[in-house]
């Protein structure tokens, strides 16, 4: 491995990439870590200094990696697969009594359910907790190819204690903004969905880094690990692995100020799992302790002072002694006494839970916003699959299959790719490994042998499919699972038992689609309530693409509805979150939504209705009782006109429907809609001074009740209705779209003559201007109710036209929109119909309907001329 000193009498399996590596060897980190063209040391490059580098050196013999010190530490990288390879060796070699482990503490009695042979990789510890009105929620994520899982499984094969030692929850990182990469703060977004124990932060995104990336020409961190430390770790000599570990993240965590270590809550950590490792340090002989490679020089210095600032370095002894001695560093004195007076105010109680739960390689993937570990997880989990089986050169393998993978795939998808390419990609692999002088290919090289040989041209969106279809592989999406256990909770248990009797798929992420037949299949019944109910919960399980929305009344001719859902982490965390309001998923659903029912205006009818169709849409039945009473007292309450018939209209969709949506026998809803009905006619008299942005749905609103009305049911009666219509009539001030709406209405059910219509429409479009401009709103009112007038009324046509001819064009650039709103309201056939009555109006044929309003040569002349007097402006700088 470069960077690494190598085990004697390995043999390489690719003879062209040992030529370009054989003179590494057992050379040390300011030998190794070069640029390609360069024989400069980290020291030449002014990334550190011979003292700095001497002081961890020092201190790693003596503290880190003495086996006879009673503590061994073992820094990582988590989810790292060289770091897994190489504790498995140490633990072989060290054999120690116990294993201390950066982990929430409170995760200690669920580490048996993670060594459960049951449990398969990917899985996380899910920690909540509350204090005061700080509340906050922590991912801790183990993969197969995880450290502290490898740990934690050996452990128990060896019949050794494991435990966490990390505090339980801390507060997410506050790193300075100017010492965070692009890809780190691109990745914030991801902390909405909470964070993660293990975030790695400080040491990606410190200047050491950065100045190192650039220096070896990496173009990013994860790069730069996988070239030094992934590449050929199964060559490497177990101690010069982790002691360049060691100093990489030592060498880090030197570029940030104690102060910042203590806003950022690291020194707070560090102390709680130094605590654990003094005590550990009492009880065994050997005690071996696994924490990020960022925080081990933290623990060795808090063990010989509490607190670290300026004079903790600058005051050690002669560096001709044989105690370790630091080179100087820059700090900022950490105010002690403040810290401290915090730490003695009484602290408010947390309530606090920690559960084990599923997780997927696409959260796990550093390139979707998680916020620690290695990116390409599919990849890597590969990597250590074929490490673990004594596969030379793993990460090489593990691109070369997936390459072949990636073909075949693409020639299924018929893309253009040819052998050729594959075999181009393949070697551009291999050489870009022996340039950058790496021991092996891996996945930065397959990546740019992807992109040079199957990208042809400019990166399109078509172009860059390969890509991201290799993007996908190396992601995965495998989603794991946890053994059976006494800490399960109830209701992620009652979601998986109904999920299997769903035949849902759960076993691997990436959407799915589900077409579920509404009227004929009653379990696809059930999956559509168990979705809804998911919905309403906030898990983010399913999302509703297509189907009857019987809420928003669309689409409600469509016999079947259609699903895309997915399961992960966050669909299960959110789900933990809601065993607040149950134990299953129906008990939780019904408590919430009782919850927000309880929380809603006693006068909001509306809203009460619009709950009671979404509870039944969630198959809530047994709650339909309190929330039809609900609604009686909110419909009593209710004076906005809106809100009642909104609440009317959602009534008579759950009647009318019913059987669909679980309803035995009419459930008392005639009842209840005959009062809605009586209500909302009553609150017609709000109706005088409508806002203007209502107009239109309360239009719609006096439409329904005609509607209603013409049914001649008694629940329905139509003479207090149009007996309010012809007092709004009365009245002035009116606006517009109501008045016309209001005459259709008694027009068509014969209150008034058909000739009300036009005389009222006379009276705008001849006028005073500022009537004249309300004709649309009065024709969109008309239209709505009894548009057939227009169709067979000429003279209300002629009376249209006369206006229009009149209009200056300012005023009828102005009246424009608004008339052809008002004639959205007719099918395509109504209106060829009169466009064919105003053509013979006008004195032209019907086939004049289809020819273009513009001769084609005349308008190619004027684009002519206008190039041509443009050109002529430009050429005298008038233009």
């Amino acid at each position: 491995m470069n960077g690494v000193p190598q085990q004697p009498n390995q043999q390489q399996s690719d003879q062209s990439v040992s030529a370009s590596i054989s003179n590494e060897g057992a050379a040390r980190l300011d030998d190794t870590l070069l640029d390609v063209q360069s024989d400069e040391s980290l020291v030449d490059l002014q990334l550190t200094t011979a003292d700095e580098r001497q002081w961890l050196e020092q201190l790693f013999r003596q503290q880190v990696f003495n086996r006879e010190a009673g503590v061994l530490y073992m820094p990582i990288r988590h989810h790292s697969p060289g770091c897994s390879h190489h504790l498995l060796r140490t633990i072989a070699e060290y054999e120690p009594e116990v294993i201390l482990i950066e982990g929430p503490e409170a995760g200690n009695p669920l580490i048996p359910v993670l060594a459960d042979p049951a449990t398969r990789t990917p899985v996380s510890l899910y920690y909540t907790y509350e204090q005061g009105e700080e509340r906050g929620a922590f991912y801790f994520p183990m993969l197969a190819c995880s450290p502290e899982y490898i740990a934690i499984c050996e452990a128990a094969r060896r019949g050794i204690k494991a435990s966490f030692i990390d505090l339980n929850y801390r507060a997410p990182q506050t790193l300075h903004k100017e010492q965070q990469s692009e890809d780190e703060k691109s990745q914030e977004h991801a902390t909405e969905q909470g964070n993660s124990y293990q975030d790695e932060t400080l040491l990606t995104s410190s200047s050491f880094m950065h100045r190192l990336c650039t220096a070896l020409h990496c173009r990013s961190f994860d790069e730069l690990w996988d070239r030094w430390f992934e590449a050929g770790a199964t060559n490497a000599v177990t101690e010069h692995y982790i002691e360049e570990i060691f100093l990489y993240c030592s060498l880090s965590r030197l570029c940030y100020t104690s102060e910042q270590l203590e806003q950022d809550g690291t020194l707070a950590r560090e102390r709680h799992m130094l605590q654990h490792i003094e005590a550990a340090r009492q009880q065994y002989k050997r005690v071996l302790v696994i924490t990020g490679g960022f925080h081990t020089l933290g623990l060795l210095e808090l063990q010989e002072e509490q607190y670290v600032h300026a004079s903790s370095i600058t005051a050690r002894k002669n560096p001709s002694q044989q105690d370790i001695v630091s080179p100087t560093r820059i700090t900022t004195k950490t105010k002690i006494s403040k810290q401290g007076s915090k730490r003695n105010q009484p602290a408010k109680p947390i309530k606090e839970q920690i559960y084990p739960m599923v997780y997927t390689f696409e959260e796990a993937d550093r390139l979707n916003g998680y916020a620690s570990g290695m990116p390409y997880v599919a990849y890597y989990d590969e990597v250590w699959t074929r490490m673990q089986k004594g596969i030379a050169q793993p990460g090489q393998q593990t691109a070369i299959r997936l390459l072949s993978l990636l073909m075949k795939e693409l020639r299924q998808g018929e893309a253009e790719v040819s052998t050729s390419d594959a075999i181009e990609a393949y070697s551009m692999l291999q050489g870009l490994a022996a340039i950058r002088g790496k021991p092996e290919g891996s996945v930065y090289e397959l990546l740019d042998g992807v992109t040079s040989c199957f990208i042809k041209g400019e990166q399109t969106l078509v172009a860059v499919q390969p890509l991201q279809r290799l993007q996908q592989l190396l992601t995965g999406n495998q989603i794991g699972e946890v053994a059976s256990n006494p800490f399960a909770v109830p209701i992620v248990e009652d979601f998986k038992k109904q999920a299997t009797a769903c035949k849902l798929k759960l076993q691997f992420t990436g959407r799915h689609k589900k077409v579920l037949d509404l009227y004929t299949r009653p379990q696809h019944r059930q999956i559509s309530r168990l979705f809804h109910c998911m919905t309403f919960l906030g898990t983010e399980l399913a999302v509703f693409e297509s189907g009857p929305d019987w809420v928003a009344y669309r689409d409600i001719n469509l016999m079947r509805e259609t699903w895309t859902y997915s399961y992960s982490s966050f669909t299960e965390a959110r789900l933990i979150e809601n065993s607040i309001y149950g134990g299953t998923i129906a008990a939780a659903a019904t408590r919430r939504l009782e919850t927000i029912v309880a929380e809603l205006p006693e006068q909001h009818s509306g809203q009460a209705t619009r709950w009671l169709l979404r509870a039944l849409l969630m198959g809530l039945e047994h709650s339909v009782d309190g929330l039809l009473q609900h609604t009686r007292r909110a419909l009593r309450q209710d004076g906005s006109f809106l809100s009642l018939s909104e609440a009317l209209v959602l009534l008579e969709r759950m009647y009318e429907h019913r059987r669909l949506l679980g309803l035995e026998g009419d459930a008392g809803l005639p009842e209840l809609l005959e009062e809605a009905y009586q209500h909302t006619v009553a609150a017609m008299d709000t109706l005088e001074h409508v806002h203007p942005d209502d107009q239109s749905q309360v239009v719609q609103s006096l439409k329904q009740l005609h509607m209603l009305a013409m049914t001649g049911t008694a629940s329905f009666a139509s003479e207090p209705l149009y007996d309010r219509l012809q007092e709004l009539l009365e009245r002035t001030g009116l606006p517009a779209s109501l008045e016309g709406v209001s005459v259709a209405i008694l027009s068509r059910a014969g209150m008034l003559p058909a000739s009300e219509i036009t005389d009222r429409a006379r009276s705008y479009m001849r006028g005073t201007p500022q009537q004249m401009a309300h004709t649309a709103a009065y024709l969109q009112g008309v239209f709505a109710a009894a548009r057939d007038a227009f169709l067979y009324d000429k003279e209300l046509l002629n009376e249209l036209n006369s206006m229009l001819a009149r209009l200056s064009h300012d005023d009828f650039v102005r009246m424009i929109p608004e008339l052809r709103m008002a004639f959205t309201f007719f099918t395509p056939a109504e209106t060829r119909t009169i466009a064919t009555r105003a053509a013979e109006l006008l004195g032209e044929s019907e086939q004049a309907l289809d020819e273009p309003g513009l001769d084609e040569e005349v308008l190619l002349h004027a684009q002519a001329t206008d190039k041509a007097i443009r050109q002529e402006l430009a050429r005298w700088g008038l233009l």
